[in-house]
Parts: C-alpha cells; sequence; structure tokens
C-alpha cells in the first residue's frame, strides 16, 4: 500500500529521501504486513467501541444531528524522548510565567505599570476579571490545568499557537486513544517503548486535592459541568468517573455562609474544590451573568473567602487571550530572567495601529482571528479565501481592531493518515496537556488533532478534523534520543 508524503513542509514520519524515520520504522513496517480488509475490520471495531463508550462531541448548530463520534486515525505520532525533554521543558517553563503573569495582572499590577504589557489591551479583555483584583486563589496557582498548541513548521521546529488556560477540553480522548489502540492494533507497540497516559486522571486528583484551601479531607473534590448540551460533556463525566469524584451541575451545588455544598441523598456534603468546566461568566450569576442558569449564586463569595479552589481560577482566561499571545516571549524574560525554550509564531495585533494597517494590507497573506475566538470558528485563512471574503472580513476588522490579530500562514507538520483505503498526508497539531499542583506536570503525550480535508491547516474537530493516538518514547540509556 502507499504511503503519500508531503510536498511541501515537514513530513513527521518520511525524511527527504521518502524513507521512515527511525523512530517509524516498526509502525510503517507492521502497517505495512496488514491487508485493506483487516485494516477496515478493526476501523469498524474501533468505531462500534467508540459508540458503545460514548465517546462522542456535540456540534453546536450542525444539521447532522447532536452527537458525533471523534474521528480516530490509528496511525500513531510518535515523538522520540529527546523531542519530547525540549517540549517538556518549554511548557513548564511558559505555565510557570503565566500564571506569574495572572498572579500580578490580579495583584499588584507590576508588568502593566513597568510597561510590559499594555494597561489597556489587559484591562479591555473580555476575560479580565475586575471583580478578582486582589484575591489571590489556593497557593497563589491560577493555572492548574493548560493545555498550550503547538504546531511545527517547515524546518521541523515545535511553534507554540496559542495556550488554552481557561478550560481546556481534549484530555479523555487522549486516554481513550490509546485505550482503542492498544485493543485494535497492539501489534504496533511490541517495540517501542511508549510512556503511558492512562494514569492522567489520577494526576489530576493528585492536584486538585493539593489545592483544597483547608488542607484536603474537609469537603469534596466535585466537576461542575453546563450539562449533557455541552460538547464536551463525554469528557466531564470521563474524569469525574476516572477521579472518583461527583460530577455535578449548578443545581445540585448550594452556598451557605460563604462554604460551598453540594445535595445528596444523604443530605449536603460541603465541597472544598470544584475542577469547574463552565466559563467565567456562568458561574454565579451574583458576580457575573445574571441570567446564567448554569452556575451557583454565591460560588464567588466562597472563592473569595477562602473557603473554595476553583481549577482553573477565574480570570485565567485573559492569558490565552490572543491578544496577549505576543507579548508571552517578553513576559518569560520579566519574571523569569531566561530567554523562552518554545518559539511562537509571529503575530500581529489589530490593537496597534501599525500592525492593524500591516494586517489590512496583508490579508492575502495572513490567518485572521479573534482574539477571544476558539474552536476554529470565524477565521480567515488570507491565502485561501477569495477577495470578496477578505473585504469582508476587513470591515469586520475596522469595525473591532481590537478583537482581531493575524499571523502569517505556517506550513504546519503532516503526517500519513488513513484515508478511503490510502494513507495520505494530512496537517497535524499537539495540544500537550499541563497540570500546576504543588509542582508543573506535563502529561507524556497529547491530543494530536489532524485536519482530515485536503489542504485544510484547520484541525479542530467542530471543522472536521479528528485525531491520532500521541506516542511519547522512553529515553533508552545510550541510545540517541
Amino acid at each position: 500500500m502507499e504511503w503519500t508524503t508531503v510536498l511541501t513542509g515537514y513530513d513527521e514520519v518520511f525524511d527527504q529521501n521518502h524513507l521512515p524515520r527511525p523512530h517509524y520504522q516498526s509502525v510503517v513496517q507492521a502497517l505495512g504486513g496488514l491487508t485493506d480488509k483487516q485494516i477496515q475490520y478493526r476501523g469498524r471495531l474501533q468505531e462500534i467501541s467508540a459508540r458503545n463508550q460514548g465517546i462522542t462531541f456535540n456540534v453546536y448548530g450542525s444539521d447532522e444531528g447532536e452527537e458525533r463520534v471523534f474521528p480516530f486515525d490509528f496511525v500513531p505520532r510518535i515523538i522520540p524522548a529527546g523531542e519530547w525533554t525540549h517540549i517538556e521543558r518549554g511548557l513548564t517553563q511558559r505555565t510557570t510565567a503565566i500564571n506569574l503573569f495572572l498572579l500580578d495582572i490580579y495583584s499588584d499590577q507590576r508588568c502593566l505599570k513597568d510597561g510590559l504589557v499594555p494597561w489597556e489591551l489587559v484591562l479591555s479583555r473580555s476575560d479580565y476579571r475586575r471583580e478578582l483584583l486582589g484575591v489571590q486563589p489556593p497557593h497563589k496557582v491560577f493555572t492548574h490545568v493548560v493545555g498550550s498548541d503547538l504546531v511545527r513548521d517547515d524546518k521541523g521546529e515545535y511553534l507554540v499557537l496559542e495556550d488554552n488556560c481557561r478550560c481546556p477540553s481534549g484530555v479523555s480522548y487522549v486516554v481513550q486513544n490509546r485505550t482503542t489502540l492498544q485493543r485494535t492494533f497492539p501489534e504496533l507497540f511490541q517495540r517501542l517503548p511508549v510512556r503511558p497516559v492512562r494514569n492522567y486522571a489520577d494526576l489530576l486528583r493528585e492536584t486538585l486535592d493539593f489545592m483544597a484551601p483547608r488542607g484536603g479531607g474537609q469537603g469534596l473534590v466535585v466537576v461542575l459541568t453546563p450539562g449533557r448540551a455541552n460538547s464536551a460533556y463525554f469528557e466531564h463525566s470521563f474524569l469525574a468517573r476516572e477521579m472518583g469524584v461527583l460530577l455535578v451541575e449548578g443545581s445540585d451545588l448550594i452556598v451557605e455562609d460563604n462554604n460551598v455544598y453540594v445535595r445528596t441523598t444523604g443530605g449536603k456534603k460541603p465541597v472544598e474544590v470544584i475542577y469547574r468546566r463552565i466559563d467565567d461568566e456562568y458561574l454565579d450569576p451574583l458576580t457575573f451573568r445574571r441570567e446564567s442558569m448554569l452556575g451557583v449564586p454565591g460560588l464567588i463569595n466562597a472563592y473569595r473567602a477562602g473557603n473554595l479552589a476553583l481549577a482553573n481560577a477565574p480570570g485565567s482566561g485573559v492569558a490565552d487571550d490572543k491578544a496577549v499571545y505576543p507579548f508571552l516571549p517578553e513576559v518569560i524574560r520579566y519574571y523569569l530572567d531566561e530567554d523562552p525554550i518554545l518559539a511562537q509564531v509571529p503575530t500581529y495585533v489589530g490593537f496597534r495601529k501599525g500592525d492593524l494597517r500591516f494586517i489590512l494590507e496583508n490579508l492575502d497573506k495572513l490567518v485572521v482571528k479573534r482574539t477571544d475566538g476558539a474552536g476554529g470558528y470565524g477565521m480567515l485563512m488570507g491565502p485561501q479565501a477569495t477577495a470578496k471574503e477578505r473585504k469582508r472580513y476587513a470591515a469586520r476588522i475596522k469595525a473591532e481592531p481590537g478583537s482581531y490579530i493575524a499571523q502569517p500562514l505556517v506550513e504546519i507538520s503532516a503526517h500519513p493518515t488513513y484515508l478511503n483505503g490510502e494513507y495520505k498526508a494530512r496537517r497535524v497539531d499537539l495540544r500537550p496537556y499541563v497540570l500546576y499542583g504543588d509542582r508543573v506536570r506535563v502529561l507524556p503525550g497529547g491530543l494530536t488533532r489532524v485536519a482530515l480535508v485536503e489542504g485544510s491547516y484547520v484541525v479542530n474537530s467542530s471543522q472536521g478534523g479528528g485525531s491520532k493516538d500521541t506516542w511519547v518514547l522512553e529515553a533508552i540509556p545510550g541510545a540517541n534520543a
């Protein structure tokens, strides 16, 4: 069976001579020994398993029904130990700096006074919560769970594309992808030392337990979900089940005397830690959006009083606003006195007049995004857009310049993906997951998302993307990683 390789950009599996890279040789060989019939049979088993386990996501506004199976491609993405060490160090540094930045802008605001980041930029962000100025979370940790999206450029260098510090999703698929692949293609694992990801829920539970404001043991840890209609509900229920904690909705919780309780059949039980999967503005109708039916009245008062830990802390989202992202290299230098380990994509901010002029004059060469956007919605892929589409988008930028950023189109790396009986090159990114409790820990793997549509650079599931199992290899003493 033919394996197509990329004509431009970096090929994750094959080198310039179209030969498998050393860490992929055993997988390419094993898959080459399977017939189309065998592969299709195992593919059906994968889909049946996913449906039976409810491994689905919801697409809002879709005409094809509410729930879909998240497409999974069985060709794994493999990261050698040496590459992963670089990624892990870079993400640890970045997460540490982001947390210090958040701690600062909600307390002394030293970075704003020193001119590192403009006052008006930070204070104008929709996720900056003035209501929480002067409030410190337990152990001064804002970012308990971070998912930073990485891409690889045409030179093979890893770049941070964006950070997700609010409620990053997708880690349940990391664990389930591994389980599914081990069941359906066990022979792929025989010759490579792949690091496990199954213990993520244990690591998350340890992180949440550490955040308990009164030392733990005096209250419960719960997962707060908006409910079944949410696109990530499978993940909410999966993580609650794996951690052995209650999955609750806002109506299950009550606040009395600035303490939070969950209603159970055995009466009210105290709650100390909430892993919330609800956006800030819906958390508490007394503090944020009044009409919210998803949150808990008085929740923020309990948080202010120091009786509750919220993961991630409210207000964390300002750090992953796309207009703040360009300042992260300087943020790292400012707080840590270190150069960034991981590079990032050059970014033009509509907030700056010079950048705005450049964006409007070069729309045909740039990818433009809303600063508060997510899921691949509302983007302009300038090089692939028509003149009419660019003109229409330019009008939006002029109306709200501070709400847009632009980046050059990165020729992101591609990976063979099994489609219609062939292995075809499709572009991929990587979302590793970082946990910050008593220390920063990075799960050895992550969610590799793949753009299944030919020629597409958009990997989001909501835009037709799928996923792969991500293997991080153990370091072998004496071997070149």
